[in-house]
């Protein structure tokens, strides 16, 4: 069973993040079995974040959750968000607003009730579509490994999220397993508004590329687990990398401003792009808004001949170079008279 991997010890706090459909709703219900057969003994407390997208319908899923838990017996802990102004204010389109609510909202639940793990019900399906997606925007590795089945939920904390379905199960076995349990789940039909990219793949994409192999979510799943493997590897050798030119990336909340040129210089550039990365990461909290684009201006000031070169990047960051090394400064340095700065 997926939730032994977890390793879960008795009687620890859980969060259960659950919207009303039918995936998020099997899980809650799935977890319910194994907890009065026997089998689990967590406490489980159902999270459910209100996005205020379809108006009265949204109140209705989240009493709708309310009462499902009570019904359960399981504590209900229910927010409120109007997503679409959150959107609007932050510059972000509304999948990736509502995706960081909800997340800020189970971590902050989690954190109140002493919880160290959330549970998330994405399947094979939400894999398949987020890995099409990514490719399609043309990510790199990472955004192809897709999303992982466990995970910390940053590098500041020991929260761990959990994806129990998202390796074996499909959307069709959790309509499948609510029907045989008479729960009548609810359905978003923003869930078939093609004016969302993720629904025109689920629609359109995955259908016709099936016609080429029936069980390309599953071959699609074990792609991204490749990668994923892939990608530790290559995240070891790039700390190694890093190490080596003067950061140590395990140094708990050390932010490290300054890395040698000399040795990422001669480094293959797949893992001096991934070093960088790391060390932007390190230095910013994140790599939000980090493009292609902006690391291959900091590999360009590593092959420079001149100092005193910088660029900049999203959110007031700056990286320049100068006495053989890369510096990271939080915000764009005083401009001093005749110097001349690029790009």
């Amino acid at each position: 069973m997926a939730w032994r991997s977890l390793e879960l010890a008795r009687n620890n706090s859980v969060i259960v993040a659950v919207s009303g459909g039918a995936d998020s709703t099997a899980l809650l219900a799935g977890l319910d079995e194994l907890i009065k057969s026997k089998k689990l003994d967590v406490r489980l407390i159902v999270a459910h974040l209100n996005h205020k997208l379809r108006g009265q319908v949204s109140d209705a899923d989240a009493r709708w959750v309310s009462e499902f838990s009570r019904q359960l017996g399981y504590q209900f802990i229910g927010r409120s968000i109007d997503v679409k102004r959150l959107a609007k204010r932050t510059g972000n389109n509304l999948e990736q607003a509502a995706r960081r609510a909800r997340y800020d909202f189970l971590k902050k639940t989690a954190t109140s009730r002493k919880a160290k793990l959330i549970l998330s019900a994405h399947t094979l399906d939400d894999q398949a579509e987020t890995v099409l997606l990514n490719l399609l925007r043309g990510s790199g590795t990472d955004g192809l490994a897709g999303m992982e089945p466990v995970r910390k939920m940053d590098s500041k904390s020991n929260l761990i999220i959990a994806r129990p379905l998202l390796t074996w199960a499909k959307r069709s076995d959790t309509e499948s397993y609510c029907r045989a349990r008479g729960i009548d789940f609810r359905v978003d039909e923003m869930n078939a508004n093609e004016a969302f990219a993720r629904v025109r793949v689920r629609t359109q994409v995955l259908p016709l590329l099936k016609t080429f192999n029936p069980k390309v979510e599953e071959a699609i799943s074990r792609a991204a687990e490749i990668l994923r493997e892939d990608n530790s590897a290559l995240d070891a050798a790039a700390e190694r990398l890093l190490e080596y030119s003067g950061v140590t990336l395990s140094s708990p909340n050390q932010k490290q401003a300054a890395i040698r040129a000399d040795l990422l210089r001669i480094a293959q550039p797949a893992l001096r792009r991934r070093a960088l990365r790391q060390w932007l990461s390190v230095n910013r909290g994140d790599l939000r808004r980090i493009e292609r684009a902006h690391i291959s201006a900091i590999e360009n000031l590593l092959f420079s001949p001149k100092s005193g070169r910088l660029v900049e990047l999203p959110g007031g960051g700056v990286v320049t170079r100068k006495a053989g090394c890369l510096h990271y400064v939080g915000k764009k340095p005083e401009r001093r008279t005749n110097q001349r700065t690029h790009t």
